[in-house]
């Protein structure tokens, strides 16, 4: 359709963008600095990660007014994919049940992997005993060995065993690979996996290269997503559009004016925490505002 010349209307039109982390891909492969850009790299992106038509511009000779922002993170379960070059460690101090007497000492075990962690933290979850118990003689079809080595009795795997086994692995040359303890112990890191990222990074909204707003992520809740009091969900923010912060007076982005949000990770040992994270995980930075455009 043919432009009205002369006459405008303004809409409600939030902008957004994200970054997205696919199943089974880690978070450095986006990452891959401190700093995550939002609305400049809108290529081959679809409808769910952003509505933006040209990189950090608006479209035609659009205006827009800005009256929020928030940070949206999506609470999925991690994908994980294999580990065929990690290699296994050694566990000091496990264990071991002797049935007759009763009586408990310990050992090492060796030949601890990631999948096997993986598989173990799985059924460490759902154990009413909060504990692993593998008979000796099941020890072997794990690829598990002790040192010394057991004639009988059972092997008890804690929390605390399985911990031990992660911070060894992760210290190994390739251990930039084993996730992070709060994707391999769901349950004991119920939430953490968005309080690591909005309580240790800061956000920062430029229009042109003046900046608006820099503050931690914190500072702007979602407003957005599912919600449960029964604590079986976690989200940045009661799910309601009105609960996020919004600016004390509206930001303007004139027409073919360039603007841009950034993410920054300050912390280096947080930043090679989160890189650690898989997929599927998504972050939507989101300006809510009133777009004023052509009428057609």
């Amino acid at each position: 359709m043919a432009v009205v010349k002369g006459v405008k209307e303004k809409v409600h039109l939030p902008l957004y963008d994200s970054i997205e982390v696919r199943p089974g891909k880690q978070f450095r492969d986006v990452l891959t600095s401190n700093v995550i850009r939002f609305f400049v790299d809108v290529t081959a992106k679809t409808k769910l990660l952003t509505n933006m038509q040209a990189a950090s511009l608006l479209p035609h000779w659009n205006t827009f007014e800005a009256r929020a922002l928030r940070v949206v993170i999506s609470d999925l379960s991690p994908k994980f994919g294999a580990f065929p070059d990690v290699g296994t460690v050694t566990v000091k101090g496990v264990r071991v049940e002797s049935p007759t007497p009763v009586t408990a000492t310990t050992v090492d075990v060796s030949g601890f992997n990631v999948d096997l962690l993986l598989e173990f933290a799985r059924q460490l979850e759902i154990s009413k005993a909060l504990a692993i118990r593998i008979p000796f003689g099941e020890l072997g079809s794990f690829g598990l060995v002790t040192n010394p080595v057991l004639t009988g009795g059972t092997v008890v795997i804690t929390r605390s065993d399985l911990a031990q086994a992660e911070a060894l692995l992760r210290a190994d040359s390739n251990g930039r690979l084993v996730p992070p303890a709060v994707q391999i112990f769901p349950r004991n890191g119920f939430g953490n996996v968005i309080g690591n990222f909005i309580y240790n990074t800061v956000t920062t909204f430029f229009v042109g290269e003046k900046i608006m707003i820099q503050v931690p992520t914190w500072f702007f809740p979602a407003g957005a997503g599912p919600y449960a009091e029964d604590g079986n969900v976690v989200t940045h923010g009661y799910p309601n559009p009105q609960a996020t912060f919004r600016f004390a007076e509206p930001v303007m982005i004139d027409t073919q004016q360039n603007f841009r949000v950034e993410i920054e990770v300050p912390d280096g040992d947080v930043l090679a925490d989160l890189q650690r994270l898989y997929g599927p995980l998504f972050i939507w930075v989101t300006l809510d505002g009133y777009m004023t455009r052509d009428v057609q």
